[in-house]
């Protein structure tokens, strides 16, 4: 609590700017977190008011607050401030604040100018990411020790403003990672297009789809592209009839294999679906292929010899896997281990879960990945990394990165243009 109090008070001096600040504290740690940057900051020279809700009765937080030791008003007094400082709750509320402590709140956070949250905006469950009465309009938030899954997913990361980090020196241990900046190679001086990692890419009704997904392996690292049933796009990619699918999946060096996008949902589209998942090839399953299996999926998935990656939407993992009211992080989790796949369950949040139990969450994607395509070439952008021996996360990595770099209101044409700079910036 020494170790979070002060780094409190150093972010809230370095946003404050001399201004007033009023600390909010609680009657639990978050707190005592607020009574001991408070005590802190009046030491520094700063003006501080502490608004109070209900008193800490022992522990640490009660030392805190005989440290503070100074005139308090309750909540529901206090009075505006440019500078406000959360310490009402933290992590672990497990139910709706009350209105008078909501509607105080509001009223605070919005009248400041700056408006910071100690380790989590009061009002947010810090599991699920479900809202329980936070306000709107939170300059920062300091996660304190590690990012809690409030932090990274939805609604909750949207009303936690700039999410700072200070770890207090100590080290977070297990699976629920988020994902972070690859380290990636340049090809070996002995490479060829076979060793680069070969991608076969299904078509079906939609083209269009699979060609996006050709391209993303293609500018994902792919060494070789083959896209079978279509044609188009980039003249290195090469193109199969839907005649040389047996061939093509006997290919040993075919890495893996993108069917979805695109596929359609017809009974051709279900059989050419059916040959594929009974190869011994890592799959890379997406859209068509999903709704295609629904319910069936887990069974299905989890009956193949070699790896799998599934890449549902909300509502296509909603159709797979069922509704459910449970953190998005619990529910990818479990339907990693029902498939035995590795779930790139996308959205604002996306989440990746292997069977394993390892969780990576990428939460700072930009919005405007929202548009049609740019999961296709997602699908063809894992296929490329999964061959070359990396990852989805790695995927999924470069794909936000290229899309900041291709700036607003992007086509998904254009996403994969900008994977070899998202790749550059990985070496």
């Amino acid at each position: 609590m020494e170790r979070a109090s002060t780094a409190v008070a150093h972010q809230t001096a370095r946003f404050a700017l001399g201004r007033p600040i009023l600390v909010l504290a609680g009657p639990g740690n978050n707190g005592g977190d607020a009574y001991g940057a408070a005590a802190l900051l009046r030491d520094w020279g700063h003006e501080v008011t502490v608004a109070a809700l209900g008193t800490p009765k022992s522990g640490a937080a009660a030392a805190m607050a005989q440290r503070w030791g100074g005139a308090t008003v309750a909540l529901s007094q206090a009075a505006s401030r440019p500078v406000v400082v959360d310490g009402l709750f933290g992590i672990g509320l497990d139910r709706d604040l009350d209105a008078d402590t909501a509607t105080a709140l509001c009223w605070l956070v919005a009248a400041a100018d700056v408006a910071l949250a100690i380790d989590l905006p009061s009002g947010l469950d810090t599991d699920s990411g479900a809202l329980r009465g936070a306000a709107d309009g939170y300059t920062l938030t300091l996660a304190l020790g590690a990012l809690k899954p409030a932090h990274v997913l939805h609604p909750a990361s949207t009303r936690c403003g700039t999410v700072l980090l200070d770890t207090l020196g100590l080290e977070a241990q297990g699976d629920w990672r988020s994902v972070a900046r690859p380290s990636l190679a340049a090809p070996a001086s002995d490479a060829h297009k076979y060793s680069r990692g070969m991608v076969a890419v299904i078509a079906g009704e939609m083209p269009g789809a699979a060609r996006l997904a050709a391209s993303g392996a293609l500018h994902g690292g792919a060494g070789y592209v083959v896209l079978c049933g279509a044609s188009g796009g980039a003249d290195a990619i090469v193109h199969r009839a839907h005649g040389d699918l047996d061939a093509l999946l006997e290919d040993q060096r075919v890495g893996a294999i993108v069917i979805g996008p695109g596929l359609g949902r017809d009974d051709a589209a279900r059989a050419r679906l059916d040959r594929v998942l009974a190869s011994d090839r890592a799959l890379v399953i997406d859209g068509d292929a999903l709704s295609l299996l629904g319910r069936d999926l887990p069974s299905a998935v989890a009956a193949r010899r070699a790896a799998s990656v599934l890449t549902p939407h909300a509502a296509e993992f909603d159709r797979c896997f069922g509704a459910s009211a449970a953190s998005k992080i619990e529910r990818t989790l479990s339907a990693a281990r029902q498939s035995r796949a590795t779930i790139v369950h996308k959205g604002a949040g996306t989440v990746i879960a292997t069977p394993d139990g390892k969780i990576l969450v990428a939460a700072d994607l930009t919005s405007w990945l929202s548009t049609a395509g740019t999961g296709d070439v997602l699908a063809g952008l894992i296929a490329a990394r999964i061959a070359t021996g990396g990852s989805a996360d790695e995927a999924v990595w470069l794909h936000g990165r290229a899309a900041s770099l291709a700036g607003p209101a992007f086509a998904a044409d254009t996403l994969a243009d900008h994977l070899s700079e998202a790749i550059a910036s990985c070496r």
